[in-house]
């Protein structure tokens, strides 16, 4: 069972850059699935913020597109998400997640809450 495990600080000043990390575990992530990162912020649904697929590509939500950057370490066979200028609006719990489709998630991290305050 492919396991995925987010990690970050749960802390972030406004307007620094948000950067996580999804380290995951039996399999890798040049596999051919879409690697995504996906956050809910409180009393809100799932917002899809963008994916890498395994053979290479990423796309973004058209909304976040000017501020998420996701990217992937092969050595480590880690997804990262760097998020910049980060406002209260991004508090969020955020999840890493496994697809074989670009919206279709089967297997989820067990999320990380980044709180974006002074």
């Amino acid at each position: 069972q492919v396991q995925l495990q987010e990690s970050g600080p749960g802390l972030v000043n406004p307007s620094q850059t948000l950067s996580l990390t999804c380290t995951v575990s039996r399999a890798s992530v040049t596999d051919a699935y879409y690697w995504a990162w996906i956050r809910q912020p409180p009393g809100k649904g799932l917002e899809w913020i963008g994916h890498i697929f395994g053979r290479g590509g990423v796309d973004y939500s058209p909304s976040l597109i000017s501020r998420a950057s996701i990217s992937r370490n092969t050595p480590k066979n880690q997804v990262t998400l760097h998020f910049s200028s980060a406002t209260p609006e991004d508090t969020a719990v955020y999840y890493c997640a496994q697809g074989t489709g670009s919206r279709d998630f089967g297997i989820w991290g067990q999320g990380t809450q980044v709180i974006v305050s002074s």
